[in-house]
């Protein structure tokens, strides 16, 4: 990962921010994330490797193990494809190395608005307020990397957090749903550190920069690398946008269908248009006489959820 020496190499301009639409990142930082989801077991937090794409006015904030994730399980269902070759009828058994974080949350500053966006087989969007946070800065200062930082302090969602922020560098982004500062929010964390958002190097990215690209650990060395992408995402990962096939939805109604999900996962996958599905890979049939494949079954393990009783956001005590 690309060290940032000049934290004035940006060139961003935040005046006069012109009608909000999608953006190239200039910047990505990449955070450890820990989360004690379960507070019978203190010494097993949650761990997840993060990354905020930064734009000018917009930010966009996904999990980097499910982008890893995703294009291995994506390898796993093009070998079983290819080794059931001539058959008409697939089956397919997909295995992920656990579950990992769906949803993303993308920051657009000109219009104060926060929008997340979950997956049931569909993209759904669901809008919010920009949050508000009171912070209140110290002149207490840290250096993370070769980025000078300042301390902030402020409650949100149940929480009080701290925040180092680096006001050299012009986002006023931050992890997750944080934002406000007068300046990038390079690391974070609640009093009790049950939720840290660890600052794990950050990038600049050039027009000339090809996608983000990692590479998938294999024994010994060397490995093979895999695009940083999703079925709904863009093209060009860089770039900072909705999914234009996403559907709007309210958290009424997303939390509806959820319950639906996890109560018949094939019913719901049936109704959603997600069970048997005619493939035709590169226009070949099943063998010599052509035709569709048909999926007729899909089984996707990720491991077993955690147990959440300390969720992230936190009723607000009366």
């Amino acid at each position: 990962m690309k060290s940032l020496i000049l934290l004035l190499t940006f060139g961003i301009v935040v005046h006069n921010v012109k009608a909000q639409g999608p953006e190239m990142a200039k910047a990505i930082v990449h955070y450890k994330f820990s989360h004690l989801r379960d507070t019978t077991q203190k010494d097993k937090p949650y761990t997840e490797n993060m990354v905020l794409f930064l734009g000018s006015t917009t930010s966009a904030y996904k999990s980097y193990d499910r982008k890893l994730q995703d294009a291995m399980m994506k390898k796993q269902i093009e070998q079983q494809l290819a080794e059931q070759k001539g058959s008409g009828n697939v089956n397919i058994k997909v295995t992920g190395s656990r579950p990992t974080t769906r949803v993303e949350y993308y920051q657009f500053a000109a219009k104060e608005q926060l929008v997340r966006k979950e997956n049931l087989i569909t993209p759904y969007l669901i809008e919010e307020p920009m949050p508000i946070i009171n912070w209140k800065i110290s002149a207490d200062t840290a250096t993370f990397g070769t980025l000078l930082c300042q301390k902030a302090m402020g409650h949100f969602k149940g929480r009080n957090y701290t925040a180092w922020f680096c006001p050299d560098l012009p986002f006023h982004a931050g992890p997750w749903k944080l934002n406000g500062l007068p300046g990038l929010i390079v690391e974070a964390y609640d009093t009790n550190k049950e939720v840290v958002f660890k600052f794990d190097g950050m990038e600049q990215v050039t027009a000339s920069d090809k996608p983000v690209v990692a590479a998938e650990p294999a024994p010994g060395q060397g490995g093979t690398i895999i695009k940083m992408g999703g079925p709904d995402d863009n093209t060009d990962p860089n770039l900072i946008a909705l999914p234009t096939d996403a559907v709007k939805t309210t958290e009424k109604e997303f939390d509806r269908l959820q319950a639906a999900m996890r109560k018949d996962p094939q019913a719901f996958m049936a109704a959603m248009g997600g069970g048997n599905a005619a493939m035709r890979p590169g226009g070949q049939g099943p063998g010599a006489g052509g035709g569709d494949r048909v999926v007729r079954s899909v089984v996707i393990n990720s491991g077993t959820p955690d147990v959440i009783n300390n969720p992230i956001e936190l009723l607000e005590k009366k």
